[in-house]
């Protein structure tokens, strides 16, 4: 037998979230691990449920597992919501406007910028000695 699932993936820096959304009791795992332990932040989890608060889905009537590699926290955080809220898009093509007018169909196009020549870094400049 196997389990219908949708999937999505979001992406943002560094970080890479493949998130499957299925029919279930409400379990959330994060890399094998409840998403209140992986997500310890106050407000990241806020920050990925608000694909089911635009939509009026219960999220206590799905399963969601996710996979993240690469990337710190935030950027980890925004994967995930992004991959959500692509599979509830999968799932249900009527949620476009909502989810697009939350801003949460948009990828994050922000990347860490390249270090120049001359420069100690992207932009820091070294020291400037009059004499």
């Amino acid at each position: 037998m196997s389990v219908q699932y949708f999937e999505g993936i979001g992406r943002r820096k560094e970080a890479t979230a493949r998130v499957r959304l299925m029919s279930g009791s409400g379990k959330f795992t994060v890399n094998d691990k409840p998403i209140d332990d992986y997500f310890p932040r106050v407000g990241d989890k806020e920050a990925i449920f608000a694909a089911f608060r635009s939509t009026s889905q219960e999220p206590t009537t799905f399963d969601v597992t996710a996979t993240v590699n690469g990337g710190g926290i935030t950027g980890q955080t925004d994967s995930v919501q992004l991959g959500l809220a692509r599979a509830l898009v999968k799932m249900n093509a009527e949620f476009i406007p909502l989810l697009r007018h939350s801003g949460l169909l948009t990828r994050d196009p922000r990347i860490k910028e390249r270090k120049k020549p001359g420069l100690k870094r992207a932009r820091k400049a070294p020291t400037y000695t009059k004499r």
